[in-house]
């Protein structure tokens, strides 16, 4: 059977979310992971729309074997972002379109430096293609072209659950990176470098309330906004991370008890702690009731017409029916889904490698976004 999309990484919880909403948007998706046991119900429910295979991103000659054998228009990789960088040259071997949910900086520029390649070959490549990186940067399209001249980008998450209770974010692995890693930002056109629990500050979100937020580093976004608003004289750039106390609370004391994104030696042994506690935190269910909402958000300074301006993007992720297990990920795997979808359709047609603020039209996007309980605002209006 021909598949209209190839999700590799579909046993976790972003490739579940793709699937299911590609599926229910009425294509048909081969899945592939390495532990088909977390997605039988899927393959159930939905038998006469997908089919799976194993595929490990370690195992280039596999993965191009596989994603080849699912004649597939569209690969969308959520897999996690240290190996999207073999799964675009896999999909570049076997000759396909292909979208991800987002590398840190030297991938993004190893992903970014494909385009000649890309462009050669009439392939596309998109990375960034979730929350933030994904929706964020399209607010940003969306946003620069009411400026003459741009001065300061600020961009990041917030978000809340409606009980106290720590539930496992999208990816510990990446909330690991998060909390430990050194977050650059441009400041006066230049790099500076911050421990991310030395910036926290407490701030104001729609629809979240105040919290404490931080400067995160795990984030391609001081790359690719620098490389996108450098024309209109862009001198501060920076990300945040917001996240409710009782959750900081839980992340702080797993980094305080030595779960980090290095390999330990236990007895010649070589073991990463981070995926050790991933596959432990999978144990955890949602508490009955338990649901989430977040804000997505970029704050956009420059001038028009000589005059000083300012622009808030929001999107808001209420908790949505249906979909209650899933939480606020599904602000990552829908727009993923929507992406893969225009590709699909035509609606993005360029050949080459981008991130989203290049190459994603902001209004269907948006719209499709609205289809999905999303909305997303303008200096305080929804504009979808």
């Amino acid at each position: 059977m021909k598949f209209d999309f190839c999700v590799i990484g579909a046993t976790g919880m972003q490739g579940k979310i793709v699937t299911r909403d590609l599926i229910e948007s009425g294509y048909s998706v081969f899945m592939c992971g390495r532990d088909k046991s977390r997605i039988e119900h899927l393959l159930r429910k939905y038998r006469k729309k997908t089919s799976f295979d194993y595929l490990d991103l370690k195992d280039m000659k596999n993965a191009v074997k596989v994603i080849k054998k699912s004649e597939a228009k569209v690969i969308v990789n959520c897999a996690e972002g240290d190996w999207n960088l073999n799964c675009l040259k896999a999909c570049v071997k076997a000759r396909v379109h292909s979208i991800d949910l987002g590398s840190d900086i030297p991938l993004t520029k190893k992903q970014i430096a494909l385009n000649k390649t890309l462009k050669k070959l009439k392939l596309m490549h998109i990375t960034g293609c979730g929350s933030v990186p994904g929706i964020g940067n399209v607010m940003l399209n969306h946003a620069t072209e009411k400026f003459d001249t741009l001065d300061t980008i600020h961009v990041g998450f917030a978000w809340d659950s409606n009980i106290k209770k720590f539930v496992v974010p999208f990816s510990i692995e990446s909330i690991l990176w998060e909390f430990t890693m050194d977050a650059p930002y441009l400041h006066h056109n230049k790099i500076k470098i911050v421990k991310p629990m030395n910036s926290i500050v407490k701030t104001y979100h729609r629809a979240i309330g105040r919290e404490d937020q931080f400067n995160v580093g795990h984030h391609p976004e001081t790359y690719t906004f620098y490389n996108f608003c450098k024309k209109k004289g862009i001198e501060n750039i920076e990300f945040y991370a917001g996240f409710p106390e009782h959750s900081m609370k839980t992340i702080q004391t797993l980094v305080d008890l030595g779960f980090e994104t290095k390999p330990i030696n236990f007895k010649g042994m070589e073991i990463w702690p981070d995926e050790f506690l991933a596959e432990l935190l999978k144990r955890i269910e949602y508490p009955k009731g338990y649901t989430e909402t977040e804000n997505l958000w970029v704050l956009i300074k420059g001038k028009h017409n000589g005059k000083k301006k300012e622009i808030l993007m929001e999107c808001i992720v209420p908790p949505l029916k249906g979909w209650e297990d899933a939480g606020c990920n599904i602000d990552t795997g829908m727009p993923a889904s929507i992406i893969a979808q225009m590709m699909f359709k035509g609606t993005i047609s360029e050949p080459g490698s981008y991130s989203p603020e290049y190459i994603v039209p902001p209004e269907p996007f948006f719209k499709e976004l609205r289809k999905r309980k999303m909305l997303v605002y303008e200096n305080g209006k929804v504009i979808n």
